[in-house]
């Protein structure tokens, strides 16, 4: 009696674990796949960007982040450091893989892609390497730079495009300009053209329908950032000197270290807009668009072009904001 009742358990606790490792098998693929590629040491947004996303792991499987290089940031390496930073005050270090990618444009690069160490293969490889995984989802790709890594794994591996999302953080459009868009105008036609599924979250610097809208102060950070987040194992220099072992007294550092704009003075996020509008698609309004082409660094429209895009624009600036502050608060201390 004693060994049926003693079988009778064995298989209740099998059943249990067996449900539990199916819960957390479903939890898991219910996240969004994202890889964060980022010119990270250009000016603060790039950082919050990562820092929400760091936040959000209910929300993201985070794969990866890759670095390109853009005009600020002290080259490839200052990216990556800086990357690496907020990767470490979030204890990520042997969590996530972070590659060097891209220095030069798509234009200067493209010739070389096929060669062993071409200039961005660590990333370009990555990113390929990361795509090719996905069978019945689409990898999200957030460029939040320039778009010239993205590119290159396009060119190098055609079959990821059926296997991504890429979600670009550029462009004023339909203005011209833009900072992460003058940085590789060369990057920007061929990932269109590729037909690959692609958003564009407009900036347009100096309007409220673009994430340059989605701005703090630095009241805002002081009051609701400030000594807030995980704290890191092993505290980070930061990049103006200092010792931080949080991320909210880093942001506090970086917002402290940068000029503002407007009335009130202020400093856009726009780089963790994108990230937030993949988390909740309700934050933006989206416009499916044929695809346009970029001319020099302007746009020009092309009705006719059965190729659609969706343009990103009209951002919720409150709810993404309060969105970074709560998840800032329920993130262990």
């Amino acid at each position: 009696m004693n060994r049926i009742i003693s079988l009778f358990s064995l298989v209740l606790i099998l059943s249990a674990c067996t449900s539990q490792t199916k819960q957390a098998e479903d939890k898991q693929s219910n996240k969004i796949k994202i890889l964060i590629d980022t010119d990270a040491n250009n000016e603060l947004d790039d950082q919050h960007a990562l820092a929400y996303a760091f936040l959000n792991n209910e929300n993201f499987d985070i794969v990866g982040v890759t670095v390109n290089n853009t005009y600020n940031g002290e080259g490839i390496q200052g990216h990556y450091d800086e990357a690496l930073r907020i990767i470490q005050l979030f204890n990520l270090e042997d969590k996530i893989p972070l590659k060097k990618g891209a220095g030069g444009s798509y234009k200067e690069i493209a010739p070389n892609v096929f060669k062993p160490d071409f200039d961005g293969t660590e990333a370009v490889d990555f990113i390929i390497q990361e795509a090719l995984k996905m069978k019945d989802e689409k990898l999200v790709l957030l460029p939040v730079g320039k778009l010239t890594n993205v590119t290159l794994a396009i060119l190098k591996e055609p079959k990821i495009i059926d296997k991504i999302r890429v979600v670009w953080l550029g462009s004023n459009y339909p203005d011209a300009g833009e900072y992460n868009l003058d940085n590789d105008t060369t990057s920007v036609n061929p990932v269109i053209e590729s037909g690959v599924e692609f958003e564009m979250v407009t900036v347009r610097y100096g309007f409220p329908s673009g994430t340059a809208a989605v701005t703090v102060t630095l009241d805002d950070i002081q009051q609701n950032v400030k000594g807030k987040g995980p704290k890191a194992e092993t505290s980070i220099t930061g990049r103006h000197g200092g010792e931080f072992s949080n991320f909210g007294d880093y942001s506090v550092n970086l917002f402290e270290h940068i000029d503002m704009h407007g009335n009130p003075p202020s400093r856009a996020l726009f780089d963790m807009a994108a990230v937030a509008i993949v988390k909740n698609p309700q934050w933006a309004q989206k416009v499916e668009i044929p695809a346009p082409r970029l001319s020099g660094n302007g746009w020009i429209d092309r009705p006719e072009n059965q190729h659609k895009i969706i343009i990103s624009e009209n951002f919720n600036r409150d709810a993404i904001v309060e969105d970074f502050y709560r998840s800032l608060n329920q993130s262990i201390k």
